[in-house]
C-alpha cells in the first residue's frame, strides 16, 4: 500500500499536477476592449469596499461597468458604494430587495440580470487586483470559442504560522486546479477572480442546478459549464486578485469546511480524480509511519519518502515563483505531512456538511 499510494501521489505530481510548469506566464493586453460587467456581491463590506473598490474602479479599460449588489447589510455598505458613486458614474448600486431571498448566489443572479454586457467578471468586497491591467488581460482570455477564463487569487503575506498554512493551502489547491484546467480537465474556480460569459450563464440555467447548496456560486458552476474547449487560464501577476486571510484558526475552519462542502457535488470524474490525490496523499503518510513503528524498514521508507518530495518540490518550485510566493517552498516538506491531518479534521464536515451561510 505504501508503495502504490507513493507510484501513485508521483505520478500525480509528474503528470496531473504540473500544469503551471509548463504554462507560459506572458499574456497581450487587449487592444480591443468589449464591454465587461465586473459584479461585487457584499453583505456588511463597508470597510472593505472603501479600502478596494478604487482599485477596482480604476482599471486601464475603456469600456465597463461595476456593480456592487448588497446583500441585506445592516452596516455603510450602500452609503459607501453611492459616495465613491459620486465620481465614477461606471459605479452601479443594486439590492437584494426580498427578505425572504439571501445568499451569494441569489445577489450574484441579480447582479448578472442588471448587467449591460456580456461579459461578467466575478470578484469579491475584501479583494484587490494586483494591478490596473486586472481587468484587461482577464477579458482577453475570452477569444474565440473560449467562454471561461480563470485566474489566482492568493493570499496577502503575514507573520505567523497561520498565514503561511493559509497561503500553502491556496496556492496548492491552485495547483491542482489551474493544472487539471490546462490539461483539459477543468473542474472549479474561485469567485474571487473568475471570467465569463453572460449568455453560457444563462444557457447552464444559472445556479438552478445547486441553488439548495449555499455555496459554490464558483466552483459548481464552473463544474457544470467547463470543458477542455471552452476554458482558458492565466497566471500573469497583473490578473492576481488579493484577499486578506483568516487571522485565526477557528475562523479559517469555517471557511474551509464550507467550502468543502461543494465537492461533493462535483462531477463523478473529478470527484474520482481529486479522491485518488487525496486518498493516495494520506496513505503515503499513514503508511509511512506505520512502517516505521517496525524499525527495520526505516530505510526503505526514507528512501521511497525523499523520491516523492522530490518530484513534489520540483513542481512546487516552479509552480510557486510563478505564483509569485517563492518563500513558501521551505514550508513543503512541512506543511505537506501536516495536510493529512487537515484532511481527517475536515472530512466530518465534508461527510455531513456545513450549513453556513457566505456571510
Amino acid at each position: 500500500m505504501f508503495f502504490l499510494a507513493t507510484l501513485m501521489q508521483i505520478a500525480y505530481w509528474a503528470f496531473g499536477l504540473s500544469g503551471l510548469v509548463r504554462h507560459p506566464v506572458a499574456q497581450r493586453l487587449d487592444t480591443e476592449q468589449p464591454g465587461v460587467s465586473i459584479i461585487i456581491c457584499a453583505r456588511n463590506e463597508a470597510e472593505n469596499l472603501k479600502k478596494n473598490l478604487g482599485r477596482i474602479l480604476n482599471q486601464n479599460y475603456r469600456s465597463f461597468e461595476v456593480l456592487v449588489v448588497d446583500d441585506h447589510s445592516s452596516d455603510k455598505t450602500a452609503q459607501i458604494v453611492l459616495e465613491f458613486q459620486k465620481t465614477h458614474p461606471i459605479l452601479h448600486l443594486l439590492s437584494v430587495e426580498d427578505a425572504n431571498l439571501r445568499g451569494k448566489k441569489t445577489a450574484l443572479s441579480i447582479g448578472i440580470e442588471h448587467s449591460r454586457f456580456e461579459t461578467i467578471l466575478l470578484t469579491d468586497a475584501d479583494c484587490a487586483p494586483a494591478s490596473p491591467n486586472w481587468l484587461n488581460k482577464m477579458q482577453s482570455l475570452l477569444q474565440g470559442d473560449i467562454q471561461i477564463g480563470i485566474g489566482y487569487s492568493p493570499y496577502t503575506t503575514h507573520q505567523g504560522l497561520l498565514n503561511a498554512f493559509i497561503r500553502f493551502e491556496t496556492s496548492f489547491t491552485a495547483i491542482q486546479y489551474l493544472s487539471f484546467a490546462i490539461y483539459g480537465l477543468p473542474y472549479m474556480a474561485v469567485g474571487r477572480n473568475l471570467i465569463y460569459r453572460k449568455s453560457l450563464f444563462f444557457q447552464q440555467g444559472g445556479f438552478r442546478s445547486h441553488a439548495h447548496v449555499l455555496s459554490g456560486d464558483d466552483d459548481l458552476f464552473v463544474n457544470g459549464a467547463a470543458n477542455a474547449q471552452n476554458t482558458a487560464v492565466t497566471i500573469h501577476p497583473d490578473t492576481f486578485v488579493f484577499s486578506e486571510p483568516k487571522r485565526t484558526w477557528r475562523g479559517y475552519y469555517d471557511q474551509k469546511s464550507r467550502h468543502l462542502t461543494t465537492g461533493r457535488h462535483y462531477r463523478f470524474r473529478h470527484r474520482i480524480a481529486l479522491g485518488g490525490l487525496s486518498a493516495s496523499h494520506a496513505l503515503h503518510y499513514v503508511c509511512a509511519i506505520a512502517l516505521l513503528t517496525c524499525g527495520a524498514f526505516a530505510p526503505v521508507v526514507l528512501f521511497t519518502w525523499l523520491a516523492r518530495m522530490g518530484v513534489v518540490l520540483f513542481v512546487y518550485g516552479k509552480s510557486l515563483r510563478k505564483l509569485q510566493d517563492p518563500g513558501l517552498l521551505i514550508w513543503v516538506p512541512l506543511f505537506d505531512a501536516v495536510y493529512v491531518l487537515y484532511y481527517f479534521l475536515l472530512a466530518p464536515a465534508l461527510i455531513a456538511g456545513n450549513g453556513k451561510q457566505w456571510k
